[in-house]
């Protein structure tokens, strides 16, 4: 009879130790197409920076995926929750441990001093019984963790990859700004010089001479900036690939390649390629384990020990039949009193749930704004380079007719000095709009994520295997 009672009440507690997992609550309905119509799966991009057909910009790549500090950060953030999965899981195993000791004692008996030596040597052992799956939930949570790690170094490959690209391409569009305004300054003196021989032969007044000087320093003072924003670029692309600012080792393209375009396919396909996507969820999934962890702390503790060794006052006899001892004992630990500290775990897990359910939603939403943001940008980036072409070429040919008239006595030189202005900038807004679109379409592949990463991850983990064996 009693023992039916233990046995019932082990199933009463089983049952109110279980409880309903909340991941339901993380399933989001996704619109079925983006803003521009696509309304078709796509394959994932893959190594996307490949599809600019630029060697220089490859090897970079490379270069970084190996020697990138932030890569190699959290390379070992990952190991980390490893190894702490490996302490969690350890748990659910027989711990056993070799004690000793070694004493030695004097006392009185019967008037006499005694001293005796005391050895012993024994084998402990203990066993925690997960009945309600404490112990599992722990295990699993960090399971999860490390799954979330894993995702997280993907996203970072992803973004230094996005980093990288965008550097490298504002670097040259600050070069081709750079020939521009050589080109410029050229052009602009070549002009200066006309107009002086013009005003010595009494042709021209002053005023042009001043003016075209001018001219000529405005030009000149746009040069420091180019110059400047490529120096920063190329010492942002050497960090980013492990090294100290030079721009003797960092090579770039002479000329923007057009810039590709990127298949969006479908909303729904960002929960599957978005690794911050999937690093969110596997967290949340963590969390919804911990709240079992948390439940099951309530419920009594089953554990199982026992030593097994012997005892002796010779060091040489301590394992001999005789001085054998052992025992084993089962305890049953059940919490009636703790002043609501697990009753509070409980809550508190279920509110980093909740927590962790916002993140997820609000990861979602970010991936998908993102998305659609750079499809925006890509549509006016595309519609604006139309327009500059436009003003290049007007500008072109205002800038033409105006010296020729200039150069005739026909007017005066506020035209030529208007439209030498014009078409210098509307060739520099062209070149820096045309980067922008390149930087626009680099932002849609950073958005779409992908699983190309992976393997660029085991490649790196096989060559930091191979260095460690080295050292």
């Amino acid at each position: 009879m009693k023992n039916s009672l233990i046995l019932l009440l082990i199933l009463a507690l089983t049952g109110c130790a279980s409880y309903k997992s909340m991941m339901n609550s993380s399933v989001i309905d996704m619109p079925s197409s983006y803003s521009n119509l696509e309304n078709k799966p796509a394959p994932p991009i893959g190594r996307w920076w490949e599809q600019f057909n630029d060697s220089k910009l490859n090897y970079l790549m490379d270069e970084a995926f190996i020697h990138n500090l932030d890569i190699a950060q959290a390379y070992e953030s990952l190991e980390q929750s490893r190894e702490i999965l490996i302490k969690t899981d350890s748990s659910r195993g027989l711990i056993m441990n070799l004690e000793g000791s070694a004493g030695r004692a004097r006392q009185s008996v019967l008037s006499r001093t005694i001293t005796s030596n005391t050895y012993r040597l024994s084998t402990a052992a203990k066993y925690e019984l997960d009945i309600w799956g404490k112990l599992k939930s722990g295990t699993s949570a960090a399971k999860f963790d490390v799954m979330a790690s894993e995702q997280d170094l993907n996203a970072l490959y992803i973004s230094i990859s996005a980093q990288l690209a965008d550097l490298y391409y504002l670097a040259v569009e600050q070069q081709s700004q750079l020939d521009l305004s050589d080109q410029t300054i050229t052009s602009f003196q070549d002009t200066l010089d006309r107009v002086e021989r013009r005003y010595r032969s009494g042709l021209v007044p002053a005023i042009d001479v001043y003016q075209s000087r001018q001219n000529l320093a405005s030009a000149k003072a746009q040069r420091p900036l180019f110059e400047s924003t490529l120096t920063t670029s190329l010492n942002a692309i050497s960090v980013l690939i492990g090294r100290f600012p030079d721009r003797k080792t960092i090579h770039t393209a002479q000329e923007m390649n057009n810039a590709t375009e990127f298949k969006t396919g479908v909303p729904s396909q960002l929960l599957m390629r978005r690794p911050d996507i999937n690093a969110a969820l596997l967290r949340l999934t963590a969390s919804n384990e911990r709240i079992g962890t948390a439940i099951s702390d309530r419920f009594p503790s089953f554990n199982l020990s026992g030593n097994y060794g012997g005892s002796s006052e010779k060091l040489k006899d301590i394992l001999d039949s005789p001085n054998i001892i052992w025992n084993i004992l089962m305890q049953i630990a059940q919490p009636i009193l703790d002043a609501g500290n697990r009753k509070a775990e409980v809550n508190r897990t279920k509110a980093v749930f909740r927590e962790n359910l916002t993140l997820y939603h609000k990861t979602v939403l970010n991936a998908f704004r993102e998305v659609e943001d750079s499809l925006s940008k890509i549509s006016t980036s595309e519609e604006r380079i139309k327009m500059l072409y436009e003003t290049v070429s007007a500008s072109e040919d205002a800038l033409r007719l105006s010296l020729d008239s200039y150069m005739q006595g026909l007017s005066d030189y506020l035209p030529v000095l208007t439209e030498q202005l014009r078409h210098f900038t509307a060739k520099s807004n062209l070149l820096s709009a045309k980067r922008q679109l390149i930087s626009d379409r680099i932002q849609l592949a950073r958005s779409l994520g992908g699983e190309w990463a992976n393997e660029v991850i085991k490649q790196y983990v096989k060559n930091k295997i191979s260095g460690d064996k080295t050292k």
